[in-house]
């Protein structure tokens, strides 16, 4: 079974790098992280720096073995967990003296914790002998925050052989990063984001560490990452009548996250953990049903009690104030903290430059950017070494960049086999194309446009790891993306650990002196102005169907601003400055909303 992290937050994945080797730095102190299954090579160049660090044996697993991205991911994942155990036997053996990571361990507890209790009640307790029982039995309390790890569903490339031929679907990306984390050692959690892989999910019966024992524990668990509530139930059921019980639904803020940036038809976070908190408990019982009736069809254990379903918010919380109210007002029972933690080099791995542009970055430098190839939103930061890169090559007459890892490959306007849209290979053709059509110069110029500006990710999110690992042999390889959530524009500075784990539970300000407006507001305007941008663009052609997908989203934001409305008494209990403050917010987006209405946009 899983041990339960003592803490009631988590570090969720961020780009490829910057938390690839997060567990080796936080979960000692009991605090858990998610790396990144989508690059083998990371992970590879990652096992090798950890290996020397160390002083493991390490041995290249070289792309021409068989089934190497598979063996790279659970020789990384087992290199990570036999680590971080030692790491854990290291602190039971230290004193409980002031700069010891066994007091770091507990003074960064929560301070309901009932750990944390007993730890300030053994500094009390001046009887030696009942002092000694009291840190014999602290030490044996020290656990390891999880190993969990992400899979992004979407990323799920055909592999080929020597010849050219496709390999059976089980060699696919997805799929050879699931069997590797099923066969390593780590007892964690895998999760899946960006949509249903109808092919990953087939196959994670496959492996019995994912099916319950007959207390309902796992060896293994499955998260699933979800924008909204219909998502959750439509793939919890898809997985129960599979045999497979979701652990966890993470709920993720559509726009107000790192990353890609999936947005949903204007929901907000608000009312989708409202839906949530009401259905929660149906959901658990209709999701058992199910599992029990797939497990029993084939003729495997069926669990006594309904296993456990935790629930999970992440996404542009950042203060403690907010993260409370989740946990008490809907009963989430953790919270993610994603963004802040780039600026904390004891949880995450950013290179030096970068770190500092991260310190220094405001409101203009952090916006949704369209650099991803896979023509999703990109959360993003200005100036980077990645997009300086890129417009070099531009001026260079060489756009695009050279496709080595192919992870984010998905266009086959030009080739029988997927190309990635920020290559050279497709920039290149697809720019003779639009020279071809002969183009006025200005519907030339936006289309050239929208093709240069993709990056290419798989580099670039990985970089700030090969930097600080000393691991770049080739300049091309030194240029870094990074994908800070807006969140960022509110923490100014390096922090340590304590500090924002802290900042977290209420004990520290991490904030610098920017007006924050709420985090539900925060979101609404970012799905305000992406409705708007949205907007913009079709207003020339607008078709009934984009014209009924505008409505729609406008009509649930405005649902979302009278939620809001009638949850200000709660949300900001016997504040009454508060709650006009957010209540003349939610009306300057209503008024945007209603004075951008569709209707009148196509008159004009």
């Amino acid at each position: 079974m899983v041990q339960s992290s003592p803490h009631m937050f988590h570090i969720p994945v961020m780009g490829l790098a910057f938390s690839i080797d997060s567990p080796l730095k936080v979960a000692r102190f009991g605090i858990s992280s998610v790396a990144s299954l989508s690059d083998d090579a990371l992970m590879e160049y990652t096992r090798e720096h950890y290996s020397q660090l160390y002083q493991r044996p390490y041995q290249l697993i070289t792309t021409k073995e068989e089934d190497y991205r598979a063996r790279r991911v659970t020789a990384f994942l087992n290199l990570t967990d036999e680590l971080v155990k030692l790491q854990v036997e290291d602190i039971r053996r230290q004193e409980f003296a002031p700069e010891t990571e066994l007091t770091k361990y507990f003074t960064m507890l929560p301070g309901n914790s009932p750990l944390r209790a007993k730890y300030e009640l053994m500094l009390q307790t001046e009887n030696p002998a009942q002092k000694e029982a009291l840190q014999l039995e602290l030490r044996g309390a020290v656990v390891a925050g999880s190993i969990d790890v992400n899979i992004m569903t979407k990323l799920d490339r055909v592999n080929y052989d020597k010849e050219g031929m496709p390999l059976p679907q089980e060699y696919s990306d997805a799929l050879a990063a699931l069997r590797g984390f099923a066969q390593s050692t780590v007892k964690s959690s895998v999760i899946f984001s960006a949509g249903m892989n109808m092919r990953l999910y087939g196959y994670l019966d496959q492996f019995p560490c994912f099916l319950p024992n007959a207390a309902g524990e796992f060896e293994k668990k499955v998260i699933i990452k979800v924008s909204d509530y219909r998502s959750a139930m439509v793939q919890g059921k898809i997985l129960a009548k599979k045999g497979i019980w979701v652990s966890e639904f993470r709920i993720e803020s559509g726009l107000n996250c790192g990353g890609h940036a999936f947005a949903t038809d204007g929901y907000l976070i608000g009312p989708i953990l409202e839906e949530f908190r009401q259905n929660r408990a149906a959901l658990r019982e209709e999701l058992y049903s199910l599992l029990s009736s797939a497990l029993a069809a084939k003729g495997l254990q069926v669990p006594h009690v309904v296993p456990a379903q935790r629930l999970t918010v992440q996404g542009g919380i950042g203060t403690a104030q907010e993260d409370a109210f989740l946990k008490q007002h809907y009963g989430v029972d953790a919270t993610g903290w994603g963004t802040p933690f780039l600026l904390v080099p004891e949880a995450t791995t950013v290179d030096e430059p970068t770190l500092q542009q991260l310190v220094k970055a405001t409101h203009d430098d952090l916006y949704l950017s369209p650099i991803s190839p896979l023509g999703v939103p990109f959360n993003a930061l200005r100036g980077t070494s990645s997009e300086l890169q890129k417009q070099q090559r531009i001026n260079r007459n060489k756009p695009g960049s050279p496709c080595e890892k192919k992870h984010l490959v998905s266009n086959t306007e030009f080739t029988e086999e997927p190309i990635c849209t920020a290559s050279r290979k497709y920039q290149r053709r697809k720019l003779e194309q639009l020279q071809a059509q002969q183009l006025a110069p200005e519907v030339y110029k936006a289309e050239e446009a929208k093709v240069l500006e993709k990056e290419c990710l798989c580099d670039g999110l990985a970089t700030s790891a090969l930097l600080l690992f000393n691991m770049t042999k080739k300049a091309a390889t030194k240029a870094v993306i990074i994908c800070p959530g807006p969140n960022l524009a509110y923490f100014s500075g390096i922090f340590k650990l304590h500090e924002m784990v802290g900042h977290i539970y209420g004990r520290f300000n991490a904030l610098n002196h920017t007006y924050r407006p709420h985090m539900f507001v925060n979101e609404l305007k970012m799905y305000v102005d992406y409705w708007k941008k949205k907007k913009d663009e079709q207003l020339e052609e607008l078709t009934d169907k984009q014209q009924k997908y505008l409505q729609n989203f406008r009509s649930n934001l405005q649902e979302g601003i009278t939620y809001y409305k009638q949850l200000l008494p709660t949300l900001f209990k016997d504040q009454l400055e508060r709650q006009v403050i957010m209540l003349e917010e939610l009306l300057e987006y209503e008024d945007q909303l209603l004075s951008g209405s569709v209707e009148k946009a196509v008159a004009v």
